[in-house]
């Protein structure tokens, strides 16, 4: 009777910070279900690894339907009438047939909660879930899944309505969702995403830059998308070069920007000094960034006011001490403490992104320094052990779970009230 998460897609290399909360709850003795609507692809499975834990995917599109179909006269006569109307909902049709079947497996399994990450595909068939079956749903938001929504049948103001309890990354996000959907208030907490401080990192006291001082590295994760501000670290890197100032940069990631990106770097004469990688794995981007000198993303709004959050690979980067160079938007300023840790910037201002990438650049010993800074920082604030200790205590306090005596014994405060009032009856 613990809880159930619920993902589109899982494991999924873009979204790694979902992955260590997942491995740290079933670390912490929580006894997660894990449930998955798709299956990874074999490529996507290889840059995550292996895994000591179980994950349950739902059937196939087709295979479900026709399951679901067959087994109509088992469900209720209200299920029935639910499915015959949400089945003709376009672009969304499949959403009931998972709730149908995951909310048999959840009352077979006696659990009476599900998480999702992101207020997209799984959380609106957690919707369905308890509008079917009366099983309660949170959720944590994001980033574009709340702040441009997609216009579904099932809502984002429906989603925080009907949803026991909502995380989101930052204090910046929290608030925006309680200004802009009143049922959000008072149900609403801030979570960081999480990250691993273990041996294999760069140690604030023993700075780890590897990359020579003739040509100090800059380096770049993301998805190749209009948020995350690439041509304008291109721009910037130009104007470096321009400067005179040696550098080296490393863009990771894929992406539907990833032709024009590599034409941009064609266009402006930077072949010999940036290199485009694609997608690496988790054990490869940490190499990059122990043979870098500052962390770099020119984080940027896009024009339907889609936009980062709180992007993981800051947090990462500050771990592996580095000096971080990102912009003043959204939930950024809660990482990186300009003038301590970082330099922050306006968005959109490829000069701004040459001016703070300079002087790192140049003077290894300040980059140390504010790469040390930073991992301290990184360490207090967003260590996986702490965030997904907030997360387990909200499923205890709000969701109604009943953490597993392994969990209770770990953090007696995981009793939740919910069902000491129900025992007490």
């Amino acid at each position: 009777m613990s809880f159930a998460y619920l993902h589109e897609c899982f494991p999924d290399p873009t979204k790694t910070f979902v992955y260590r909360e997942v491995a740290q709850m079933v670390k912490m003795g929580m006894e997660p279900v894990i449930f998955s609507v798709r299956e990874p692809s074999a490529e996507e499975k290889a840059l995550m690894g292996a895994h000591d834990f179980q994950v349950r995917y739902l059937p196939g599109e087709n295979e479900l339907r026709a399951l679901i179909e067959r087994e109509r006269d088992s469900f209720s006569r209200g299920q029935r009438r639910e499915l015959s109307h949400w089945r003709a909902q376009k672009g969304d049709s499949n959403r009931v047939f998972e709730a149908l079947w995951l909310g048999r497996e959840l009352r077979r399994l006696r659990v009476r909660h599900v998480h999702a990450h992101f207020a997209g595909l799984a959380a609106r068939t957690a919707w369905l879930v308890r509008r079917l079956w009366g099983i309660g749903y949170s959720f944590t938001g994001h980033a574009d899944d709340i702040f441009s929504p997609e216009e579904k049948p099932i809502s984002l103001a429906m989603l925080v309505r009907d949803a026991r309890f909502i995380a989101t990354e930052t204090d910046y996000s929290r608030e925006r969702l309680e200004r802009d959907y009143p049922d959000a208030s008072g149900k609403t907490f801030r979570v960081f995403n999480g990250i691993h401080f273990d041996e294999g990192q760069v140690k604030a006291d023993e700075p780890e830059f590897t990359g020579t001082e003739e040509q100090p590295r800059i380096v770049s994760v993301g998805r190749l998308v209009e948020k995350k501000g690439f041509p304008d670290l291109l721009r910037a890197c130009a104007l470096l070069r321009e400067r005179g100032v040696k550098f080296g940069c490393d863009i990771v990631g894929g992406g539907p920007l990833d032709s024009a990106l590599r034409a941009m770097v064609s266009e402006l004469g930077l072949g010999n000094c940036v290199v485009m990688h694609g997608p690496q794995s988790q054990s490869e981007v940490r190499a990059l960034l122990a043979q870098a000198r500052v962390f770099a993303l020119a984080c940027q709004r896009e024009g339907d006011g889609g936009s980062d959050n709180l992007p993981t690979v800051i947090m990462e980067a500050m771990a592996a001490g580095l000096p971080v160079v990102s912009t003043k938007i959204t939930g950024i300023p809660e990482m990186v403490k300009d003038g301590e840790t970082g330099t922050m910037v306006a968005e959109n201002d490829p000069h701004a992104i040459a001016d703070a990438l300079a002087p790192f650049l140049d003077n290894s010993s300040l980059a140390k320094q504010f790469g040390a800074n930073g991992r301290e920082r990184a360490k207090a604030k967003f260590a996986v052990g702490t965030t997904t200790t907030v997360l387990a205590r909200l499923l205890a306090s709000h969701g109604g779970v009943c953490a597993p005596r392994s969990a209770l014994a770990r953090d007696p405060s995981l009793h939740s009230p919910f069902w000491r009032r129900w025992l007490l009856r």
